[in-house]
């Protein structure tokens, strides 16, 4: 059974709310409210939240072909619209009545200068370039040839291999993915595989030097793990660092030797191996340096327990750290590290990073629900632009359990780091000391982006110095109060 927030969310979305329709969506997407995940269905109602802010830019502009670009620059509701619709795992949607219009609505974001660009780009590239994915591949073939559109199949892959090309070179959440998907794509040399083919079925050592003499980078890393005796490649991480402790000198430099041409071919399981050859005792090159630098790399190219050291290491040295919140960078790492599935990082994170996902057993749950029914309602209060500041204040301090002190002062549009918020309030109260909080809920998220907007568009000097501020949330937390405590009353 739907809950009472998902049909009163509902019930808004069928009379045209746009915000109550990218809501919707949002729980089809996350199954938010114990909503079933129906990724079409969150298209659906995209494409309905999509048509009512575009017809609002075509009133306002009298312009009925508005750029895509122009929408983002001057509409913040289209903008977090853009935000959903990338989110949409649009392969999920292939067979449904929503498809058409993911389909064109992701090229033209893929094309536009938006936050929501590289998602999309993304999700294009694998859909149509990815060897594994033949059988979608062939369904959106037969689609386009009913659809009778102007560009085919072999166009869009070549538009596609151009974005995958753009993401792998700049710095964006899908960089590695991209790079990762290049290398599935370069053309099979028949000879290298074949070598290799004889290798794995045969176990042909010439072969596997053969193979890594002609320049196949997993050939050189297989080898240089052998020589170093480390398991091989898809083994237990931990399996690789207890391994080798015994190995000769001679032996560990010609292992280094082949590690290092698969690690200048951007292996990051080579790198990782290197880190710990130049850290055994018996390497004549044993270089502790060298070792945390090939760590690093690792690291940075997405290689879990590389990752993890690299953050245990800096957590360990974060009082010689001259980093500005201490153990932000250390919490990165070892957040990346809990991503990918690494048991020890959890425990070391909860020492690092708060955890408060659950707003409703914080102290400003009341106010901050009467503040989001404020926010939701803005154009029948006719809120103030300082109280609709304030009420996001509001919201963000229930999400994640701030002090009415940090409420006040802390700066919004600078909380949000990729893993965690960074609360700072020492340019105010210097003895107060910064704190780091996990984010965990999609809700977190979510309040952080719309407040972000929001405060991105104002003035910086807007909400005034401490004492107007306490004045302020005084004068609004009464009237929240005082209006929405007797709605509910009555309802």
């Amino acid at each position: 059974m739907a809950s009472r927030e998902f049909l009163k969310i509902l019930q808004l979305a069928r009379i045209g709310d746009v915000s109550a329709q990218q809501n919707l969506a949002s729980a089809y997407l996350t199954g938010a409210f114990k909503t079933p995940i129906q990724p079409a269905n969150a298209l659906i109602w995209l494409e309905k939240s999509y048509l009512s802010l575009k017809n609002q830019l075509v009133s306002a502009t009298t312009s009925s072909d508005a750029e895509i670009s122009e929408i983002n620059a001057t509409n913040p509701e289209m903008l977090a619209m853009f935000e959903h619709v990338s989110s949409v795992p649009l392969a999920a949607t292939l067979n449904s009545p929503a498809f058409s219009f993911g389909w064109e609505l992701f090229w033209k974001l893929a094309q536009a200068n938006v936050s929501a660009s590289y998602a999309v780009q993304w999700q294009l590239a694998e859909l149509l370039l990815d060897p594994n994915k033949k059988e979608l591949q062939t369904e959106i073939i037969t689609w386009i040839s009913k659809q009778n559109g102007e560009r085919d199949f072999s166009s869009l892959q070549k538009t596609a291999k151009e974005f995958l090309l753009e993401l792998s070179k700049s710095e964006t959440p899908f960089t590695n993915s991209a790079k990762e998907l290049l290398i599935k794509l370069q053309p099979k040399d028949e000879a290298l595989s074949s070598l290799w083919n004889a290798w794995i079925s045969e176990k042909n050592e010439a072969a596997l030097i053969q193979a890594a003499e002609l320049g196949l980078t997993i050939a050189k890393l297989t080898l240089g793990l052998r020589l170093a005796q480390f398991d091989e490649v898809g083994s237990d991480e931990k399996d690789l660092i207890g391994a080798g402790g015994g190995k000769s000198n001679a032996s560990l430099k010609k292992a280094a030797y082949w590690l290092e041409l698969a690690a200048k071919d951007g292996d990051r399981d080579a790198w990782f191996a290197l880190g710990e050859i130049y850290r055994r005792p018996q390497f004549s090159g044993y270089n502790a340096s060298e070792s945390d630098r090939c760590f690093d790399r690792a690291a940075d190219l997405g290689h879990a327990q590389a990752q993890f050291r690299k953050g245990a290491n800096l957590w360990r040295k974060r009082e010689r750290t001259e980093e500005k919140v201490r153990g932000l960078q250390a919490s990165y790492w070892i957040w990346q590290a809990h991503q990918q599935g690494v048991p020890e990082a959890k425990e070391l994170l909860g020492k690092i990073l708060e955890n408060v996902s659950s707003p409703k057993n914080n102290d400003w749950f009341e106010l901050a629900t009467y503040a989001e029914n404020a926010l939701n309602h803005h154009a029948e209060h006719k809120l103030d632009e300082e109280w609709a500041l304030l009420c996001h204040r509001l919201i963000i301090a229930n999400q994640f359990n701030l002090s009415k002190a940090e409420l006040l002062l802390c700066e919004v549009g600078q909380l949000q780091h990729e893993h965690c918020v960074v609360v700072d309030i020492r340019h105010e109260l210097p003895k107060i000391l910064p704190r780091l909080i996990q984010i965990d809920t999609t809700q977190q998220r979510r309040s952080l982006l719309a407040a972000g907007k929001v405060f991105a568009s104002s003035e910086s000097d807007l909400e005034g110095n401490l004492r107007q501020r306490r004045y302020r949330f005084d004068r609004v937390t009464e009237w929240l109060s005082a209006t929405f405590s007797a709605d509910q009353t009555v309802a």
